[in-house]
């Protein structure tokens, strides 16, 4: 459903020269403004505040951008005209965590120009949402143009805490504004009050340099938007978006992460019927054998995909590996793997293949491999080690984005990889990693903290395993893990990552063949069978950044619970988000060290209804799974 209201045209004129001019948006639902300014005494310079009801949370900020061969723009300007408009515009992914998401917002265009030379025209838009406010830079050039940074800056009036990374899949530890390092990733988590959380970021990057944090060497209290180099352009363009997403709580924060979706384009694939989620496992093995026992374990337990990782096609680190042929890294496998061979046989069960490959390989070979792999039969592809920052890596990967698309060809991107939105616009990428997940060993309170920090941005590919030792040694517990695939959005959910299944390969030599972690047939492995990978409603019903969380996601007409705790704690949970006509089964994993089974994990039902409550004792970094079936 569209709607656009009328835009109307509000002309300034230098009437008043010492007077500043202010231009201000404001959300639909009023609580959330955008001011920009014009500011005479200070040789017309431009800037911007933010208000949330009342209250300034991002004080007089600096505006503009630097380029090579040419003075800034920043100063000396005059408006030459405001356009505003309401738009209303909710919309239906192909896939998510709801099935409709809405797209509230006021805009506005303000059209500057320098009143000096070289006279350069250019516009700021804004857009004020209910959920936070976003802006970008609309360049007017006839030749080309090289951005060398950005002047924008976000400057606080407090020593906030903020939650800190200095790489997408870095360790997040808890600071403050003025211990912002450089190049702090997005989003960039702020806690302004008890009552009122921030994240700074960007939206829509397909072909400018990424943009990180930096706390400014003169002003302890002033970010600083930086760019991973420089961005040129033959002609007029506009930048990515930067955002203050704003909320109530971090709870809230991250059940609104669709704010990012929202500042990107509709759907470019016009059939995405092709484009199917769902649970993957890696074939580790990289054998004949090992794929088809995948396939055999996929079928019986509910699981899309097989993944082959890295080595089927050579050493991912040799430029001379060919990812056209078949050729497997002897460090890695003793093979034989007759590839074709394991794609048909997946055909057959319904089951289909994910190929890894590696960087330096796709910048070679990949207008050759996307029309072979379509060809072979494969679903998607996990794109490995892709460079990011720059502007050259970032139309890159874009471009391949749209061109695997257009190979109906679903893909993930391992790595440093952080998501700005782009999976509206190409559904084909479902997924990404830029998180700390999994092979990092992340305990429960780092992902307590990635929760409310990453998993604002979209969705992340966390590698979740099961029964390797790590859990047990490092990470937390069983069900934690169970409740991470539900914490931790990914439409493709790669699941029993580090695990292989009992019927694969054990020669000596294969990868993982002597490891404990043979997946065992528990009866716990009935919360993998039914978990779906995306959903109709998302609820975030309690949370806490780096202590406790806890998500209910709904698929059709049943739900999913997923909780997690960093330090001893009770959960009630009230049930009060079921549909009150029916009654529904729940059942239970729970953490349970009296039970006897390796993973000590206990399954109990019970019937419940919408006034229901349900209340557990969690122990240190425990979780807690449940389904809640609807019963007729």
């Amino acid at each position: 459903m569209r709607i656009f209201f009328p835009i109307f045209t509000v002309l300034y004129f230098h009437f008043f020269p010492c007077q500043a001019i202010e231009v201000k948006t404001k959300s639909p639902d009023q609580k959330n403004s955008m001011i920009v300014k014009l500011n005479p005494k200070q040789e017309n310079t431009i800037s911007y505040s933010i208000i949330n009801q009342g209250n300034t949370i991002i004080a007089d900020s600096p505006l503009g951008l630097t380029f090579e061969n040419e003075a800034p723009i920043q100063s000396k300007l005059e408006i030459l005209s405001v356009q505003q408009k309401e738009v209303n515009e909710p919309w239906v992914p192909v896939y998510g965590e709801k099935n409709q998401y809405p797209n509230r917002y006021n805009e506005t265009t303000i059209n500057l120009k320098e009143v000096k030379s070289p006279g350069r025209n250019f516009s700021i838009l804004v857009r004020a949402y209910n959920e936070g406010i976003a802006f970008r830079y609309n360049i007017q050039a006839d030749h080309p143009v090289t951005v060398t940074g950005e002047l924008t800056g976000f400057q606080f009036k407090k020593d906030y805490p903020s939650w800190i990374a200095p790489m997408a899949q870095a360790k997040y530890i808890k600071g403050s504004i003025n211990k912002t390092g450089k190049g702090c990733e997005r989003p960039y988590v702020i806690e302004v009050s008890d009552k009122l959380y921030i994240a700074l970021g960007e939206a829509a990057l397909t072909d400018y340099s990424r943009m990180k944090f930096d706390r400014s060497e003169k002003d302890s209290l002033l970010i600083l938007s930086k760019l991973d180099g420089k961005a040129q352009y033959s002609s007029s363009f506009s930048t990515p978006w930067r955002y203050v997403l704003i909320a109530t709580s971090p709870a809230k924060m991250l059940e609104q992460n669709y704010f990012i979706l929202n500042l990107n384009e509709a759907s470019a694939i016009k059939d995405p019927s092709w484009i199917k989620p769902g649970k993957v496992i890696r074939e580790v093995t990289l054998t004949t054998m090992g794929g088809k026992a995948c396939i055999d374990f996929a079928a019986r337990h509910n699981i899309s995909y097989v993944e082959f990782d890295a080595g089927w096609y050579g050493l991912e680190y040799n430029n001379a590996s060919d990812a056209k042929a078949v050729s497997v890294d002897p460090a890695r496998s003793p093979g034989p793997l007759e590839l074709q061979e394991v794609i048909n046989y997946g055909k057959e069960k319904g089951i289909g293949i994910i190929l890894y490959v590696n960087q330096r390989a796709l910048s070679r070979q990949l207008d050759t491999i996307l029309p072979l792999y379509q060809s072979w039969g494969v679903k998607g592809m996990k794109f490995g080690f892709v460079n990011v920052g720059a502007q050259n890596y970032t139309a890159w990967l874009h471009e391949a984005i749209r061109k695997t698309g257009e190979h109906r060809l679903m893909m993930d991107i391992h790595d440093e990889y952080r998501p700005t939105g782009y999976s509206r616009t190409w559904p084909n990428l479902l997924t990404q990693e830029g998180i700390r997940g999994d092979e990092e060993s992340p305990d429960n309170q780092h992902v307590l903290i990635t929760m409310f920090t990453r998993m604002l941005a979209g969705a992340g590919d966390h590698t979740n395993c099961y029964f390797a030792p790590r859990v047990d040694e490092k990470m937390g517990s069983h069900v934690s893990q169970m409740a991470k695939t539900i914490c931790i959005y990914s439409p493709w959910q790669f699941i029993f990552w580090y695990d292989r299944t009992e019927d694969s390969p054990r020669k000596k030599g294969v990868v993982g063949s002597n490891a404990p972690s043979v997946i065992v047939e528990l009866p716990e492995l009935s919360f993998y069978d039914a978990l779906p990978t995306v959903w109709d409603d998302t609820k975030i019903l309690e949370g806490k950044i780096s202590e406790y969380g806890t998500i209910a996601r709904k698929s059709g007409d049943n739900w999913f619970i997923g909780s997690l705790t960093d330090q001893p704690r009770k959960v009630t949970l009230n049930l009060n988000f079921l549909d009150k006509r029916y009654k529904f089964e729940a059942t239970i994993y729970s953490d349970d060290t009296t039970i006897e089974s390796p993973t000590k994990v206990r399954i109990s039902k019970q019937i419940v209804s919408v006034g229901s409550q349900l209340s557990f004792d969690l122990k240190n970094k425990n979780g807690l799974a449940i389904i809640l079936k609807k019963l007729n």
